[in-house]
Parts: structure tokens; C-alpha cells; sequence
């Protein structure tokens, strides 16, 4: 493997990939049993207030689950970080944010294997692919009989773009303003997490706010412990990130914040679902495996601990790992919990 393709792999941070997913699989896992509960209890339409007809996907009085929405939307999704990553590096990389005071592992324009114009190139590239799988994923979706809705998602498919792209790129960059958490809290929570259960189901479903908010929260600490990391070569350039303008002591009162209100926004959410099968569906056991996803918490729990007790911001490097795989973990037992309750 040549040392030039090492670079490009290290620029697209694999790592951040399963993190920026998680909000695909959580609303798609959600949509699919959503689907699957009107399928077998009809009765439950006007419980949740759900409104299924007029859409395409009723077929003999079913609702199909077409797996090809959720495939596209990943797609899109692994373009946009990839797109944010690229964008990243060459934003931090010609304003010298990169620079030997930097705790992380070395940037691609850093170690000047890629040059500027390069990685510019890759990201033009990079933009143009992500546009064309979000056309096809609204495409697929909504088709062109719900046209203004369609239009929505494209304008939040370029949106989502032009945010990649100037969180740390131009004079204004929103990343060295503080405003990249609320950025990351918005299209990797709410955005990415309903986004996807409405291009599935066709409807909306209020409870979605929920898991939504857990997967935004809990990408957000990610950023946070990334700022509290950098907060000393931030600082020096010039980079004012929410960790940079309060400090350390209370970016660690945050990060307990956002990990403790996402395990209760989730809480409430499994709560919800639980109740609702127990008092609509009537079944008599309502299934414990609604709860199964908050096992993902008890490392979280423990990494809250190992934050409080740190003095030393470059130590905190190895806790983004942990949360980012934890965030991943609890999409994956989303998915595996919806399965065993529909099974």
C-alpha cells in the first residue's frame, strides 16, 4: 500500500464513519417496526396517529419496507462525513489549525504527503457523488408525486453539504465560532434520525424525537471530547470552540450533561414504546427487549468517571474511540432490539 493511499484512508477517518451511521440505523430500525406493528395490529393507527394511506408502499392493505431506502441513505450519509473529514483537514490544514501543538494523529495536509489543491479536488469530487446518491435516495423515496416534500429533502441534502464544507473551510467558518455542536447535534440527531424514518414510513411519529436526540447528544460528546483534547492548540489558533470559551472544568460539566440527558431521552423512548404494546396491542407481555439498547450506556457510565478524574487533556484522546463505538453499539442494538420484538 502505497504511502500516498494511506493518506487519503487516514483523511477520510474510517473511524468516524460507524459514528455518522448510527442515526441511519436507529430511525430505519424504528420505521421498520413501525411498519410492522401496522401490518399485524392495524388498530394502531389511530393510537399513534399515524397516516399510512395514500402512500405508494400499500400493497394488499401491507406496507412494504423497502431496504433500498436505508442502503441509499447510508451511502449518502458515508459522504457527507467523508466529505466533513476532507473538509476538515484542508480547513485546519492552510489555516495552520494542525500544527505540531495538536494532540491527535497527523493530518493528511499536515504531513504535506497531499497537497492543498488535492484534497480540494477530493472534496469537489467527493460533494458531487454525495449530491447525486441524495437525488436517488429522495428519488426512491418520495418519487416525483410528492414534489414540494421532495424538494425539502434536496434542499437539506445540499444544506448538509454546504455544513461539511464550512465547519472549518472560509473566513467564516462555523467550527472557530462554536457552532459546530449545534450543527453536529442537528444533522447527526434530528435530521438524520427522522429524516430517514419519513422517507420509510411516509409519516411522522412524534416519539422519533427521542432516539433522535440520543443519537445528537451522544454525537456531540464526541465533539466535545475532541475540543477538550485540542483545547490548548485550539486556543493558540485561534480556534473558539464552546470547550475553548468556557474552559475545561465546565466542558466536563457538559460532557456529563449530554451523555446523562441522551441516556434519559432514550429511556423515555423504550419507556414509550413499551407502554404503548402493552396498553394498544394488548398482548398481555409486552417484550423486555424494547430495553436492550441501554446496555450501550454502562460503558458510557464508566468513561464519564475516567473524564472527571483527567488532568490532562492529550490523555482524554482514547475516550473518543469509546464513545463514538458506544453511540455505534447502541444503533446496532436498536436494530437488534427491534428484530427480536418483531420476531
Amino acid at each position: 500500500m502505497s504511502t500516498k493511499f494511506k493518506a487519503w484512508i487516514s483523511a477520510a477517518r474510517l473511524r468516524t464513519l460507524p459514528l455518522s451511521i448510527s442515526g441511519i440505523l436507529v430511525g430505519s430500525a424504528y420505521a421498520y417496526l413501525t411498519i410492522d406493528n401496522f401490518n399485524n395490529n392495524p388498530e394502531i393507527l389511530f393510537f399513534e396517529n399515524l397516516n399510512f394511506h395514500g402512500s405508494c408502499y400499500i400493497c394488499q392493505h401491507k406496507i412494504i419496507f423497502k431496504i433500498f431506502i436505508p442502503i441509499l441513505a447510508l451511502i449518502t450519509t458515508l459522504g457527507f462525513q467523508v466529505l466533513s473529514n476532507f473538509a476538515n483537514d484542508y480547513g485546519d490544514g492552510i489555516k495552520g489549525t494542525d500544527n505540531e501543538d495538536r494532540v491527535g494523529p497527523m493530518r493528511a495536509l499536515q504531513s504535506g504527503i497531499i497537497k492543498p489543491q488535492e484534497m480540494k479536488r477530493a472534496m469537489v469530487i467527493t460533494a458531487v457523488l454525495t449530491l447525486i446518491s441524495a437525488v436517488a435516495l429522495v428519488y426512491v423515496s418520495l418519487g416525483i408525486e410528492r414534489l414540494l416534500i421532495s424538494l425539502f429533502f434536496l434542499v437539506l441534502g445540499i444544506a448538509a453539504i454546504w455544513a461539511a464544507i464550512k465547519y472549518t473551510v472560509g473566513d467564516n467558518a462555523y467550527g472557530y465560532r462554536g457552532l459546530g455542536d449545534v450543527f453536529v447535534f442537528i444533522f447527526f440527531g434530528p435530521i438524520s434520525v427522522m429524516g430517514i424514518f419519513y422517507l420509510i414510513t411516509k409519516t411522522l411519529d412524534w416519539t422519533m424525537i427521542f432516539p433522535s436526540f440520543t443519537i445528537g447528544l451522544l454525537s456531540v460528546a464526541v465533539l466535545n471530547l475532541n475540543n477538550m483534547r485540542d483545547i490548548h492548540s485550539d486556543r493558540k489558533a485561534g480556534k473558539n470552540t464552546i470547550v475553548v470559551k468556557m474552559g475545561t472544568q465546565k466542558a466536563k460539566l457538559f460532557h456529563y450533561l449530554l451523555v446523562t440527558v441522551a441516556f434519559v431521552t432514550a429511556s423515555l423512548f423504550f419507556i414509550m414504546k413499551w407502554y404503548r404494546e402493552y396498553t394498544i396491542v394488548e398482548s398481555g407481555n409486552p417484550s423486555v427487549f424494547y430495553f436492550l439498547p441501554i446496555l450501550a450506556f454502562a460503558l458510557l457510565f464508566i468513561h464519564l468517571r475516567i473524564v472527571e478524574l483527567n488532568k490532562e487533556p492529550a490523555l482524554l484522546d482514547p475516550e473518543l474511540k469509546k464513545v463514538a463505538l458506544s453511540t455505534f453499539a447502541f444503533a446496532l442494538l436498536c436494530v437488534l432490539s427491534v428484530w427480536l420484538v418483531s420476531s
